[in-house]
């Protein structure tokens, strides 16, 4: 006979008055966690008890009821309407709905049961509750205002909600994850977010970065020099759009429209030229993004002169210096800190910088014939370069001076141009064999060109061997045949390099080009007087100058039409007699300047060099923007040089160990540094056909090793 099945009781609910509730001491809830006591009432006083008290009546030694109720589940809840009786806010006889519990079970567990099987909502649940509540006509800080969250809190969660509907549905399956949501947030593109999970969904890595990083390759920082001088705003009212990411730090986030960002900037370059060049009276003035390294070669410069004080300004100088003085002789006697006194010494530093920031000022008729290069510093600030003159612009009795400087450059600028066919790369063959061939022409031209800028700066930096290197260069061309076997082109030539991008970003050009200016503003500005100005020069003055201009004719580079053997050999000389190195000189394998020039096959040879084979097969699969990127990162600090950077080892000085001992890596170094590589770089190899090619130039083969 089948049993009957036993009906389910539940337990009453009526409303009872607060003064006859108390708290339970089986209540299992004992560390604050969540909406704070005072939030819970303010919702309470908005909107009411939303979920009743779980009480039981409270016996005497009889076991008849007393009238008061304990509290094991809602003790919170009680709290706050604790709270909002102290404050008046409600009756201490006002009634609480209650369920009524017959006790059939221990308090304690009621407690734990209340909280363990409360189900918290699912994040994607508040995401569309937040914008059905915005749809519904509540603004953001009204909804924060109303769940006691931080503003920037809604706006997260409303941006979440704004992600393809069709990726939220993932999500809601467990298939992705908040971090990946949290990272399509970027955009409100949904066609690119779907994209972008096609192409991750089928690969090892759906890492949050590299969501990220997939969704902006195509945009350009907002720290970008460009971004920071038109400013967002400005790009914005053009109709551009700015991705931002809300939940890390994005610098100001992502410019989607890079066509019209450089246009936004052309245009207020070039009104900023025309602002220059009419309120200075310029004859010409020349903008743009950059210009090249040597752009101003051939060109006369001139230089102005710090507009002098004022009698007010110089009387305000020298009693704000003495001041400054003062206070600073009798803080340095003090005992103890004074944050006044040194927000007034920083004051009064800050005046002086500003009244010895003169202007300088020119000569009317150099302005009259000369110009202004005017293009964009690194941090976005307007670079402008004042006092060039074009030869045509001299005046005639100075043109036979200046033809002659520009026959100078001209000797050396008639080199046939270097373009992508002549270097090798201007087309590429879609595969590529694992032989290693030679170099392209173009890539050896650009290495061994910043080779030849950072050669100048050492040089420049050793007067003594300046002086020798001069003097040898004229003892060739007096006593042997070879009188042009040098690296120095002592008439003073010097090359450009402008086909050469980046040049004048380095830390080399910049200090060429400070020492350049530096000498500019000291030497005098009619060239009559400058033999009296070198012979009162003081010994350290004139060969440091010496050094300086026999510098700027150096050339070490390797041209495609021009080995230039012996000069090379010389240049290797010249390095090493100043202790020169390129990797002491800053320079290390970027996949700017080498690694994503090259095939996977140079790269993969230059891994194997630096840091061993295993190293290489980690990177072996990859793609090659990939494995250009990878290689970058592994071989940072690792010392290793290409071939045209590295300096010819005289015969009897090669060692069997020397390379192993300059770019190897032992096997616990490789290990590691295969457990850093991210996931998606771990992937099974697969066929590619994305690397580049090489060209069949060759050059010169000497025995060569790494500079140390």
């Amino acid at each position: 006979m089948a049993q009957a099945i036993q009906k389910i009781t539940l337990s009453t609910a009526r409303d009872i008055p607060f003064n006859k509730l108390t708290l339970s001491q089986e209540n299992v809830r004992k560390i604050k966690a969540g909406v704070s006591i005072e939030d819970l009432a303010e919702d309470i006083a908005h909107r009411g008890l939303l979920t009743s008290l779980n009480v039981r009546p409270e016996l005497d030694g009889d076991g008849n009821e007393t009238g008061v109720y304990r509290i094991p589940a809602g003790g919170r809840r009680y709290r706050a309407l604790e709270r909002l009786v102290a404050q008046k806010r409600l009756a201490k006889t006002a009634g609480v709905p209650c369920i009524v519990s017959k006790g059939e079970t221990l308090e304690v567990e009621d407690s734990l049961a209340e909280n363990v099987q409360r189900v918290s909502l699912h994040p994607l649940d508040q995401f569309r509750a937040f914008q059905t509540l915005r749809e519904q006509g509540l603004g953001e800080e009204e909804i924060a205002a109303r769940f006691f969250v931080p503003v920037v809190t809604v706006k997260q969660r409303l941006r979440l909600a704004s992600v393809s509907p069709r990726l939220l549905d993932l999500y809601a399956e467990d298939e992705m994850t908040l971090e990946q949501i949290m990272a399509f947030s970027i955009t409100n593109d949904h066609v690119r977010q779907e994209q972008v999970w096609d192409t991750v969904s089928r690969s090892h890595s759906r890492e949050p970065y590299y969501i990220r990083r997939l969704l902006t390759e195509t945009a350009i920082r907002a720290s970008d020099r460009r971004a920071v001088y038109v400013g967002i705003e400005a790009y914005e009212a053009a109709g551009g759009v700015t991705m931002r990411d809300l939940f890390e730090q994005d610098q100001g986030g992502w410019l989607q429209d890079p066509a019209l960002l450089e246009q936004l900037v052309m245009e207020k370059l070039k009104a900023d030229a025309a602002a220059i060049q009419v309120s200075e009276g310029w004859k010409w003035v020349e903008a743009a993004f950059d210009f090249p390294y040597g752009h101003t070669s051939g060109l006369r410069r001139f230089y102005g002169e710090l507009a002098e004080m004022t009698e007010d300004e110089l009387a305000r100088y020298d009693a704000t210096r003495a001041e400054y003085d003062k206070l600073d002789a009798e803080y340095a006697e003090a005992d103890e800190y004074s944050e006044a006194t040194e927000q007034k010494l920083e004051e009064l530093g800050i005046e002086l910088d500003r009244l010895n920031d003169r202007p300088y000022v020119f000569d009317p008729q150099e302005v009259a014939r000369g110009g202004v290069f005017v293009s964009l510093g690194a941090s976005g600030e307007l670079k402008i370069e004042r006092g060039f003159v074009r030869a045509e612009d001299e005046p005639k009795d100075e043109t036979d001076l200046t033809d002659d400087i520009g026959d100078d450059h001209d000797a050396h600028d008639s080199a046939p141009p270097v373009t992508g066919a002549a270097g090798g790369e201007g087309t590429q063959p879609d595969d590529e064999d694992e032989a290693i061939k030679p170099l392209p022409d173009r890539l050896v031209l650009d290495l061994t060109a910043a080779r030849t800028i950072a050669l100048r700066n050492a040089l420049a930096n050793n007067p003594v061997i300046a002086f020798v290197a001069v003097l040898h260069a004229f003892v060739l061309k007096t006593f042997y045949v070879y009188g042009s076997d040098s690296c120095l082109e002592v008439t003073l030539q010097s090359a450009r390099f402008s086909q050469t991008p980046g040049l004048g970003e380095t830390v080399w050009a910049k200090e060429i080009d400070q020492r350049q200016e530096g000498w500019g503003q000291d030497l005098p500005k009619d060239p009559n007087d400058l033999w009296d100005f070198l012979i009162k020069l003081d010994e350290v003055s004139r060969q440091a100058l010496f050094a300086h201009c026999a510098s700027l004719s150096v050339n070490a580079v390797i041209e495609p039409w021009n080995k230039r053997t012996r000069a090379i050999a010389h240049a290797d000389q010249l390095a090493r007699s100043i202790g020169f190195d390129m990797v002491e000189a800053g320079w290390t394998p970027t996949a700017d300047n080498y690694l994503g020039r090259v095939t996977k096959a140079h790269i993969l040879q230059a891994v194997r060099e630096a840091k061993g084979d295993q190293a290489a097969e980690l990177i072996g699969h990859l793609k090659k923007v990939d494995m250009a990127r990878e290689a970058e990162r592994l071989m940072t600090g690792c010392g290793w040089l290409p071939e045209p950077l590295r300096m010819t080892v005289e015969e009897g000085t090669i060692e069997n160990d020397a390379v192993g001992d300059t770019v190897g890596s032992d096997a616990a170094e490789t290990i590691s540094e295969a457990q850093d590589l991210p996931a998606f770089l771990l992937e099974e190899p697969e066929t590619s056909s994305d690397s580049a090619g090489d060209t069949e130039s060759e050059i010169d083969g000497e025995h060569l090793a790494a500079a140390e």
